[in-house]
């Protein structure tokens, strides 16, 4: 239950340390990488904490999903009590390790199991709201986000433009994984495996679809003029994988309903590492002439 597979999702730590460091390069030499692999492991532990919370809670509706069916607490294979117990005790050790970072990351892994909860247990239970579900859940994004801000050790407050643009673009591929989960599941039971799926259309999904997507655009603009110019030449490629994401969404049994197996989808893994190597490059590389392009201009002048 603890799904350690899904762990890969937290790659998403990454561009905050990045990012974190491109701003305050001189963290690079004091930086303890030991505290980046504790910090990385307790982002890890807290997840599966919530991950186990789903799972317990989940088991009644899970049996409506072809694939979930097969969980141990679905399938019935689960003492529930010990389940609980592992629930604590992995929110425990996540924040034993957490307390080596510093406090503000304490708070950040507080917040990522605050928002486990607030999903999963009811009577708020978000993930049975439409639209609520999408965002309370891809809120995990900035908060891995900041998670890996915290970890290089600054005391400087996380870019604000760049987590709604970060949790935006969370919300676009949980979108996804829902017009994926609706096209694969409308003539079985949907609504019985989410409540949410009551409310929703395929066209309503396209359309939150594309809301989310143009606003983590609008705010990741108004970070890269703001902070880092240089990243505006990483456009098409980010917009080339947002691309290839919703193509995703078309095929039968879509790899975007299942995220922690993306990894063997090369048409869309190729432009995510291309995509990661230049930006990384950019965070890094300076060009001045792009800032003589984009520079502002006195009218009539």
């Amino acid at each position: 239950m603890a799904r350690v597979d899904h762990w890969v999702k937290n790659v998403f730590v990454l561009p905050g340390i990045l990012v974190a460091l491109s701003i305050e390069p001189h963290r690079i030499h004091s930086m303890s990488w030991l505290n980046l692999i504790v910090g990385l492991a307790a982002v890890c532990l807290v997840s599966s904490s919530n991950y186990v919370l789903n799972e317990l809670l989940d088991a009644a509706s899970d049996r409506f999903h072809p694939a979930k069916s097969q969980r141990a607490a679905a399938s019935g294979g689960v003492n529930r009590v010990l389940g609980y117990a592992e629930w604590l005790v992995l929110l425990a050790a996540g924040l034993a390790l957490s307390r080596r970072i510093s406090t503000p990351f304490v708070l950040v892994m507080i917040g990522l199991w605050v928002m486990g909860c607030l999903y999963n247990i009811p009577p708020i239970r978000t993930k049975d709201v439409p639209y609520l579900d999408v965002l309370s859940e891809a809120i995990n994004n900035p908060l891995r986000m900041m998670a890996g801000w915290y970890m290089t050790g600054t005391e400087a407050i996380p870019i604000t433009t760049l987590l709604i643009s970060y949790w935006m673009i969370g919300c676009y591929f949980m979108a996804i994984k829902r017009y994926a989960e609706y096209r694969e599941l409308r003539e079985g039971h949907l609504t019985l495996y989410r409540k949410s799926f009551a409310y929703y259309s395929e066209q309503s999904l396209l359309v939150s679809i594309m809301f989310y997507g143009s606003h983590a655009m609008l705010f990741f603009g108004g970070f890269i003029v703001r902070y880092r110019l240089e990243l505006i030449l990483s456009f098409p490629l980010v917009a080339l994988v947002m691309a290839v994401y919703l193509w995703l969404a078309f095929k039968k049994d879509s790899a975007v309903q299942h995220p922690e197996a993306l990894y063997k989808e090369p048409a869309l893994m190729i432009p995510v590492v291309l995509c990661a190597v230049v930006m990384i490059a950019l965070l890094y590389v300076d060009l001045p002439f792009l800032h003589n392009m984009f520079r502002a201009t006195t009218p009539g002048l």
